[in-house]
């Protein structure tokens, strides 16, 4: 029986990147994937993540257009898992990313970013926790970062941000552990996106080796990394892990 057979599982931010692939490692899991993002077509390019997960296995899968700073966007995303069973699992994936001079910082920028990393996490785990407690449980997993782990002069924003998801998910975890609903964080290193590529180019960019040598595992992590930890908070594997932290990003912040 695969790990996460019967269960209807949301993630936003899945047309892309690591969402795209935790999409893809629950589908192959037996998931059925509802797709939560503000763009239908992959950065990366190929066919759209529900039509891509629907072919290869065979599973239910749909897209709904979501911001995640609306809340009666994310609303409609639990109905649309309602509509494929009810709600199992939630991923608050959605994320922006990039590099700043602290002191230049616009107002616009600040809010820009705050209102998808944490507001769209907060009111993303908000609805699918008032959906999950009706129904007896469930697994919310937030991805925050390294950068929530440890402060860096070149994204204070950033740091900033991903720091208040993993203390959102603790406190969450404490409150609705007793009902039935595990909140989880993955922290993910570097890993080969178009965030680190193109938005902030950490790889491809003057800086790759230092960072690289940074790594103890001397790579950067691939979306599959974060899709293989994501499906292990999902599934019944971790049924005793709640509010914790995983750290997947090559031993980079133990070193």
């Amino acid at each position: 029986m695969a790990l996460l057979d019967n269960t209807v599982a949301v993630v936003t931010g899945g047309s892309s990147g690591i969402g795209r692939n935790i999409c893809e490692t629950f589908a192959s899991e037996g998931a059925s994937v509802v797709n939560a993002d503000i763009r239908e077509e992959p950065r990366e390019g190929g066919v759209p993540t529900h039509e891509m997960v629907t072919e290869a296995y065979g599973v239910a899968a749909t897209f709904v257009e979501c911001d995640v700073s609306e809340r009666a966007d994310l609303e409609a995303v639990a109905d649309a898992a309602e509509d494929l069973g009810g709600l199992d699992v939630w991923v608050n994936n959605a994320g922006i990313f990039r590099g700043e001079e602290f002191t230049e910082v616009t107002e616009a920028e600040y809010d820009q970013l705050m209102d998808i990393n944490v507001k769209g996490t907060f009111f993303g785990a908000q609805v699918a926790i008032e959906r999950m407690v009706e129904d007896g449980g469930g697994s919310l997993i937030n991805l925050s970062s390294v950068a929530g782990l440890e402060g860096s002069g070149d994204f204070v924003t950033y740091c900033s941000s991903k720091g208040a998801v993993r203390l959102m998910t603790y406190s969450l975890a404490d409150k609705y552990g007793p009902d039935g609903v595990r909140v989880n964080a993955i922290h993910p290193g570097v890993i080969e996106t178009e965030m680190v590529t193109d938005d902030v180019p950490i790889i491809g960019g003057e800086s790759e080796d230092a960072f690289r040598q940074q790594i103890p595992s001397r790579r950067f992590g691939k979306p599959e990394d974060i899709g293989n930890a994501a499906l292990f908070l999902a599934s019944d594997m971790s049924d005793y892990v709640n509010g914790e932290s995983l750290v997947v990003d090559g031993g980079q912040t133990n070193t």
